[in-house]
């Protein structure tokens, strides 16, 4: 078997064989194709959809050209994945609940790029705060902790970050067959043993359309489960931001303010519970989902979540009194002001990609790969869809490095909501569970 072949098959739109895509799945990361065959095998791959039996192959193959976690723990090894979107903080919280609960969470997560806020980022804006550790420390925390939110190593699924660099440059990024491949390859190097996937859609959402994210949604989980990780998925609403607040810090301050009690932001409370009940059954940790939820609601009203989250912070090199001290910790932003709409009405819609656009334009997030985030930068007090605004009552607060950068965050803020006189149901924040 070789790179010439396969690629002929593709080429006259022949569905690959398991076989085929495992060679070419593994010859990614060892190097023994060149980029031109590596964008010509995308591009087939979009041309002739893979079926599940392939779809499960190529994603083990690009897991196993890297290393392969393995945990030797007293309870599951479980995580949750999201697609990505704006005000998106729900593995702030869910991580700790869930080694609260006595599950092991190594979770290895992303930084964001163009308009969805990445998890990384967000603890970044914690001084110290460091996602780049070895296995073995990693390791060390998981055991100690019960979960670790960290970067992915440069040895896990080295062909994932070839493929996806080509796709990007070769207009196949939106492949499902890829993108599930993408996902699962990092997930599953992480030696999980259960995973929860939180895929978005709307405004906000990588799959803004309800049809493409059952798509997606049904791959990841059919795909995940041939490789024998115990997987289901929430479809969740991303036609507004999750919570109040988008920016590094700002969410960070939301999260805080969850866990320990001081105000809860529902959406995000909910979101919690829910991704985190489905993975606790998932992981044989509680009865069914319902049961889990009432678990993962314990560990957060208790302290016995926010507890962990602290001990986590401190352990990647935050402070040791984040909990108590947070608010001195956060750097803020020199300019904050209210932003009024232009008319009373009522909320009808959001533009939610336009919104974390303007909070990449602040400086809260990345136009490109390495520019230097500001972790106080972004907006809170987000109107909700279906509230009710005037000049009394603002449609958020924008934080900002200077008044010229607030005054085009006003105007950013202000196009990106429709404002209407008719009353409007607020979306539902979970509108689908897909299970094997």
């Amino acid at each position: 078997m070789d790179a010439k072949d396969i690629l002929g098959h593709l080429r006259q739109g022949e569905p690959p064989t398991p076989e085929q895509v495992a060679w070419f799945g593994k010859a990614i990361g060892a190097g023994a194709v060149t980029d031109a065959q590596v964008g010509a095998f995308a591009m087939g791959i979009c041309r002739a959809p893979l079926s599940v039996k392939a779809r499960v192959a190529l994603t083990e193959a690009m897991r196993d050209s890297g290393e392969v976690l393995s945990w030797d723990m007293p309870g599951p090894v479980l995580d949750k994945h999201s697609t990505g979107g704006v005000g998106d903080a729900v593995s702030l919280p869910l991580a700790p609940a869930l080694a609260a609960c006595g599950a092991y969470v190594p979770m290895i997560s992303g930084r964001g790029l163009g308009h969805t806020g990445g998890t990384l980022d967000k603890l970044e804006a914690i001084p110290g705060y460091t996602a780049e550790v070895t296995q073995d420390r990693l390791r060390e925390i998981v055991g100690d902790i019960g979960c670790a939110i960290v970067g992915a190593s440069a040895e896990i699924a080295p062909s994932d970050k070839r493929l996806y660099a080509v796709r990007d440059v070769t207009g196949t990024v939106e492949s499902i067959d890829l993108i599930t491949a993408s996902i699962l390859s990092k997930k599953l190097a992480a030696g999980l043993e259960g995973l929860v996937l939180d895929v978005k859609v709307g405004s906000g959402a990588f799959m803004p359309d309800a049809e493409s994210a059952r798509a997606l949604a049904q791959s990841l989980v059919g795909t995940a489960s041939g490789a024998g990780c115990r997987t289901a998925a929430l479809i969740t609403d991303m036609s507004q931001p999750l919570i109040d607040s988008a920016g590094n810090g700002l969410e960070v301050a939301e999260c805080m303010r969850l866990l320990t009690g001081e105000a809860v932001t529902e959406p995000l409370w909910q979101l919690t519970v829910q991704l985190g009940g489905c993975l606790l059954a998932l992981g044989g940790l509680a009865d069914d989902s319902v049961d889990g939820e009432a678990k993962i609601e314990e560990a957060l009203r208790s302290g016995r979540a926010v507890e962990s989250f602290e001990r986590m912070i401190a352990a990647l090199g935050g402070p040791s009194d984040f909990v108590g001290g947070w608010r001195r910790y956060l750097a803020q932003a020199p300019v904050v002001r209210d932003v009024f709409p232009e008319h009373a009405g009522i909320v009808q819609s959001v533009d939610t990609r336009a919104v974390g656009m303007a909070v990449v334009h602040l400086g809260g997030g990345r136009l490109r790969e390495g520019d230097v985030l500001d972790p106080s930068v972004g907006f809170d007090r987000l109107t909700r869809i279906g509230t009710e605004v005037s000049q009394s009552w603002p449609l958020a607060q924008v934080h900002a490095a200077s008044e010229a950068d607030a005054d085009a965050a006003e105007a950013a803020i202000r196009a990106a909501y429709e404002i209407g006189d008719a009353g409007v149901d607020t979306p539902p924040l979970v509108h689908e569970r897909i299970e094997p």
